[in-house]
C-alpha cells in the first residue's frame, strides 16, 4: 500500500497550495465582484476547516502581516468565517495575539503595526468586541507613563494606536467615547512633552516653504484630529465588510485577552523617528482630481498603502509598478503625483531608504514604460522642483538625487532640457545648483564615456563638464628632465616593461636620495617621499590602460608597496601620489583606494587622514571623496563583524564539544579542547585589536571634522563674515551623514566620543550635531 500513501500526501500538498493561491490572490482583478469572490472563498475555507485548520490559520496570520495593503479584504474574510464558525474566529484572534507578542519580542515593530491595525479592523467585522480593543489601546498609551525608557519606545506605542484610527476610530468612539477621550488626552499631553532635537538631522529640506517637513507623530496627530473633527468621515479606505453587514452583525464577538506591552529590555531596538516628506500639493496638478491636503487622513491612508505595496513587491519591479498604477480608487486622486512623492519619500528617507537605492530607479523606469503618456511628465516636474529647492536640500539627499538622476538619464539617451537650468552657470561654482549639475555629469560619464557627455550637453555648460579622465605622468614630457628622480623613473619604466622582479625594483630604488635626510645617513627603506613618488608615478602610468592592468600592477609589486609604505607617512604619501596621477579620474581613484585597503598597502585611518589633508582641500566637497570615506568605514565595520562571527562560531563549537563530552563521558577530546581554546584566545585578541582600530578610525574622522569646522568658525569670527557658506553647509551635513549612516556602530562608542571630542567646551554649531544624533534613539 506504499504508493497509495504517497498519493494521499501529494493530494494534501496540492490542496494546501491551492488554498494558499486562493487566499493570496483574492482581491486581484477578476470577472466577479470582490464581494462574491470573498463569499465563495469563505465557503471553500469553511469546508476545508476540518482537515486544514492549522494551515488556514497560518496562512491568514501571514497575509495579515505581509500584505497590509489588502487589510480590509482579509478582515472581511475572517469576519465571514467567524460568522460561520465561532470557534475558528476565537482561535484566529488568539493566533494573532501570539504573533503580535512574537513580533514585539523579536523587534519586528513594522510588522507589529500591521498586526495591530488588522486586529482593530476586526472590530468593524464583528469579530472582536470594541471595549476589549479600547482596553488594549489604553494599555498601549499607558507606555507613555513608563519611567526610564527611551522615547522611541513610547513613540511606537502611540503610533500603533493613532495609525489604526483611520480604520476603526468611528466604531470605537461610538461604543466607548468617554474612554477614547481619556486615551486622546493622554496622547496629547505626551505629544506636547516629547523632545524633538532629532528633527533637523532627518529633514530633507531645511526650509519650511513651500511645504513644512513635519515630524511623523505630529503630522499623524494633526491628521487624526481633523478626522475626529469631521466626525470620522473618511472616504478612501475600501470597506468590503459593509456589503455583508446583515451577516456580520449576527456574529458573536470575541474579547481580546488582556494585553500587556512586553517590558523594555537591553536588546529592544525600536524604529527611528521620521520626518514626513512633502513635495506636492493640490496646486501642482490643476487639471486632475484634487490632491488631499497634508493634514487630511486620506493623505495618510493613500501614502501608507502605496508604501505597503512597495514593501510587498519591491523585489519584482514589474509587479510592483503594475500594482502601484492599479491602486484602487485611483480615479478619485492624482495617483501619479502620489506615487512619485512616495517613491522620492523612500529614496530620500534618512538615515537610509527602506530598500536598495537602485530599486527606486528601476521602479520609476518601469512606471514610465507603463504610463508613457502621463508619468514621465510628473517625474520631470518633480525633478525640476528638486532642482529649484537644492539650496536647502540635505547633502545626503542631494547625493541620492545625483545618483538617481544620472542613472535615470542613462536609460533615456541622456535627453534633458539642460537650457532650463542655465541659471546655474552664473552662480558661484561651489553653490548647490552648479555643483549638482557637475556631479550629475560626472556620474553620467561613469555610465557612458567622456565624449558622449560633451555631445549631449550644450556648449555653454562646458565649464561644468568633467575633465577628460586621463592619467597625468609627471616624468613624461621634455620639461621633466630636471625633476629629481627623473633618471630613476626612466630606469624603472624599462625594468617594468622587461618584467623585472620585486628585488630588481628594490635595487633600482636604492640610489634614490631622501630629500628629508642628510646624505651620510644610511636610512635603508624608511619613509622616503621621492622613492614613493618615482615608483608609484611610473607604475600607475604604465598600468593606466584599465582597472585590470592597475590591479595586476598592485598585485605584482605588492612587496615594494608594503615596504615603501611601512610608516604612516608612507601610506599617506602613496595615496597623495596616486591622487596626483589620477586627479581627473575619480572612479579610478575610488577603485584603487578600495584595492589598496583590501591588499593592506594602506589602512583605513590613512585614507581618513588623506581625505582631510590640505592636498584634497580643493576637492573636499566632491561626492567621490565621501563615497571613498563611507566605503572605507564600511570595510572596517565588515572586518570587525567577520572576526566577531568567527569568534562566536568557535565558542559555539567548544560548547557543543563540552555538551557531547558530558553526554559520552569521553576523555580523548581534552586535546581538541586545548586547540579550540587557543584559537578562541587568538580570535579574542584579533577582535579587540580590530575594535580598537575601528574606534580609532571614528576618532580620527570626528577629530578632523572638529578641527576644520573650528578653523572655519574662528576665521569667520575674526573676519566678521557669515559662517553659513556653501562649504560650511556641505561640511556640517557630511558630519551628520557619518553619524547617520553608521549609527549602529557609533552608538557603541558614544561615551568615548562624549568624553574625548564632543565636550561641553566645543562650539555649539558642532556640538548640536552630536546632540541631534544622541536624540535619535533617546
Amino acid at each position: 500500500g506504499q504508493p497509495h500513501k504517497r498519493r494521499k500526501t501529494s493530494d494534501a500538498n496540492e490542496t494546501e497550495d491551492h488554498l494558499e493561491s486562493l487566499i493570496c490572490k483574492v482581491g486581484e482583478k477578476s470577472a466577479c465582484s470582490l464581494e462574491s469572490n470573498l463569499e465563495g472563498l469563505a465557503g471553500v475555507l469553511e469546508a476545508d476547516l476540518p482537515n486544514y485548520k492549522s494551515k488556514i490559520l497560518r496562512l491568514l496570520c501571514t497575509v495579515a502581516r505581509l500584505l497590509p495593503e489588502k487589510l480590509t479584504i482579509y478582515t472581511t474574510l475572517v469576519g465571514l468565517l467567524n460568522a460561520r464558525n465561532y470557534n475558528f474566529g476565537g482561535e484566529f484572534v488568539e493566533a494573532m495575539i501570539r504573533q503580535l507578542k512574537e513580533s514585539l519580542k523579536s523587534n519586528n515593530y513594522n510588522e507589529a503595526v500591521y498586526l495591530v491595525r488588522f486586529l482593530s479592523d476586526l472590530v468593524n467585522c464583528h469579530v472582536i468586541a470594541a471595549p476589549s480593543m479600547v482596553a488594549m489601546f489604553e494599555n498601549f498609551v499607558s507606555v507613555t507613563q513608563e519611567e526610564d525608557v527611551p522615547q522611541v519606545r513610547r513613540d511606537w506605542y502611540v503610533y500603533a494606536f493613532l495609525s489604526s484610527l483611520p480604520w476603526v476610530g468611528k466604531e470605537l468612539y461610538e461604543k466607548k467615547d468617554a474612554e477614547m477621550d481619556r486615551i486622546f488626552a493622554n496622547t496629547e499631553s505626551y505629544l506636547k512633552r516629547r523632545q524633538k532635537t532629532h528633527v533637523p538631522m532627518l529633514q530633507v529640506w531645511t526650509a519650511e516653504k513651500p511645504h513644512p517637513q513635519e515630524e511623523y507623530l505630529d503630522c499623524l496627530w494633526a491628521q487624526i484630529q481633523k478626522l475626529k473633527k469631521d466626525r470620522w468621515q473618511e472616504r478612501h479606505i475600501l470597506r468590503p465588510y459593509l456589503a455583508f453587514d446583515s451577516i456580520l452583525c449576527e456574529a458573536l464577538q470575541h474579547n481580546l485577552p488582556p494585553f500587556t506591552p512586553p517590558p523594555h529590555t537591553e536588546d529592544s531596538a525600536y524604529p527611528m523617528p521620521r520626518v514626513i516628506f512633502r513635495m506636492f500639493d493640490y496646486t501642482d496638478d490643476p487639471e486632475g482630481p484634487v490632491m488631499p491636503g497634508s493634514h487630511s487622513v486620506e493623505r495618510f491612508v493613500i501614502e501608507e498603502n502605496l508604501h505597503c505595496i512597495i514593501k510587498s513587491h519591491w523585489k519584482e519591479r514589474k509587479t510592483c509598478a503594475a500594482q502601484l498604477v492599479s491602486y484602487p480608487g485611483k480615479n478619485k486622486i492624482p495617483l501619479n503625483y502620489h506615487i512619485v512623492e512616495v517613491i522620492f519619500a523612500e529614496l530620500f528617507q534618512l538615515p537610509a531608504p527602506p530598500h536598495i537605492d537602485v530599486m527606486y530607479t528601476t521602479l520609476l523606469i518601469e512606471l514610465c514604460k507603463l504610463q508613457p503618456g502621463s508619468l514621465p511628465q510628473v517625474l520631470a516636474q518633480a525633478t525640476e522642483m528638486l532642482y529649484m529647492r537644492l539650496d536647502t536640500m540635505n547633502t545626503t539627499c542631494v547625493d541620492r538625487f545625483i545618483n538617481w538622476f544620472s542613472h535615470h538619464l542613462s536609460n533615456f539617451q541622456f535627453r534633458w532640457s539642460w537650457e532650463d537650468w542655465s541659471d546655474c552657470l552664473t552662480q558661484d561654482p561651489e553653490s548647490p545648483k552648479p555643483k549638482f549639475v557637475r556631479e550629475v555629469l560626472e556620474k553620467c560619464m561613469r555610465l557612458s564615456y567622456h565624449q558622449r557627455i560633451l555631445d549631449f550637453v550644450p556648449p555653454t555648460f562646458s565649464a561644468l563638464c568633467p575633465a577628460n579622465p586621463t592619467c597625468i605622468y609627471k616624468y613624461g614630457d621634455e620639461s621633466s628632465n630636471s625633476l629629481p628622480g627623473h633618471s630613476v623613473a626612466l630606469c624603472l619604466a624599462v625594468a617594468f616593461k622587461s618584467k623585472a622582479t620585486n628585488d630588481e625594483i628594490f635595487s633600482i630604488l636604492k640610489d634614490v636620495p631622501n630629500p628629508n635626510q642628510d646624505d651620510d645617513d644610511d636610512e635603508g627603506f624608511s619613509f622616503n617621499p621621492l622613492k614613493i613618488e618615482v615608483f608609484v608615478q611610473t607604475l600607475l602610468h604604465l598600468a593606466a590602460k584599465s582597472f585590470s592592468h592597475s590591479f595586476s600592477a598592485l598585485a605584482k609589486f605588492h612587496e615594494v608597496f608594503k615596504t615603501l609604505a611601512e610608516s604612516d607617512e608612507g601610506k599617506l604619501h602613496v595615496l597623495r601620489v596616486m591622487f596626483e596621477v589620477w586627479r581627473n579620474h575619480p572612479q579610478m581613484i575610488a577603485v584603487l583606494v578600495d584595492k589598496m585597503i583590501r591588499t593592506q598597502i594602506v589602512d583605513c585611518a590613512a585614507v581618513a587622514n588623506w581625505i582631510f589633508s590640505s592636498e584634497l582641500s580643493r576637492d573636499f566637497t566632491r561626492l567621490f571623496v565621501w563615497e571613498i570615506l563611507h566605503s572605507t568605514i564600511r570595510k572596517m565595520n565588515k572586518h570587525v563583524l567577520k572576526i566577531q562571527k568567527e569568534l562566536e562560531e568557535a565558542k559555539e563549537k567548544l560548547a557543543r564539544q563540552h555538551k557531547r563530552r558530558s553526554d559520552d563521558d569521553d576523555r580523548s577530546s581534552d586535546r581538541k579542547d586545548g586547540a579550540l581554546e587557543e584559537q578562541i584566545e587568538r580570535l579574542q585578541e584579533k577582535v579587540e585589536s580590530a575594535q580598537s582600530e575601528q574606534k580609532n578610525l571614528f576618532l580620527v574622522i570626528f577629530q578632523r571634522f572638529i578641527m576644520i569646522l573650528t578653523e572655519h568658525l574662528v576665521r569667520c569670527e575674526t573676519d566678521g563674515t557669515s559662517v553659513l557658506t556653501p562649504w560650511y553647509k556641505n561640511c556640517i551635513e557630511r558630519l551628520q551623514q557619518i553619524f547617520l549612516q553608521h549609527h549602529q556602530i557609533i552608538q557603541q562608542y558614544m561615551v568615548t566620543l562624549e568624553n574625548l571630542l564632543f565636550t561641553a567646551e566645543l562650539d555649539p554649531h558642532i556640538l548640536a550635531v552630536f546632540q541631534q544624533f544622541c536624540a535619535l534613539q533617546a
